[in-house]
């Protein structure tokens, strides 16, 4: 990681597990500094993934996560049709419409979670093979995979934006920052 995310000064394991999360979140999004949509949208490795698809992809499943905690419907869920869809940006989708949307899931996660009474409070999780029979986790759980399902991500969008400009993390946290583009 190439950012330190002070858990204890948040207060609680509440602020402390959405400060991790968010610490993914903005790996994410600084992948894509400086680039063009062509640029984002470009597939410079082996693997199909893309950086304006990734962000797409963690934007949408972190609403799906959203809505089974709220057991709600999801009105981005994908078919197995459609599921491709949710790792390229389709015909009037742009990165910043992809980190606007996102950044309206993040508040409502947010609000949400700060609005349990606790992070042990559980939600079923929907039947599918890969998920036990009638199994369910907790607000911490959802909160703890957020953390891996992002950070699986960011990994990816590390070596994708290498690929493509030879920039790196730590020079993408310094360009956030502000700060001079460290000698590589």
């Amino acid at each position: 990681m190439v950012t330190h995310v002070p858990a204890e000064s948040y207060g609680d394991e509440r602020g402390a597990l959405l400060s991790f999360v968010e610490a993914q979140r903005g790996a994410l999004r600084r992948s894509v500094l400086g680039l063009t949509e062509e640029q984002a949208a470009s597939r410079p490795s082996a693997s199909g993934l893309s950086l304006s698809g990734l962000l797409k992809h963690v934007a949408e499943t972190e609403l799906g996560w959203l809505r089974m905690a709220q057991q709600q419907p999801n009105e981005k869920q994908r078919t197995e049709e459609t599921w491709g869809d949710s790792f390229r940006l389709v015909e009037g989708e742009s990165v910043p419409q992809i980190l606007e949307f996102w950044d309206g899931v993040v508040a409502e996660l947010e609000k949400f979670i700060h609005s349990v009474p606790s992070l042990d409070d559980t939600f079923p999780l929907p039947e599918a093979p890969w998920f036990p029979k009638e199994g369910r986790v907790s607000m911490r759980w959802l909160l703890l995979h957020l953390v891996e399902e992002h950070a699986r991500h960011a990994g990816h969008a590390d070596i994708v934006r290498e690929s493509l400009d030879g920039r790196t993390a730590f020079e993408l946290v310094a360009q956030a920052q502000g700060e001079a583009r460290p000698a590589s």
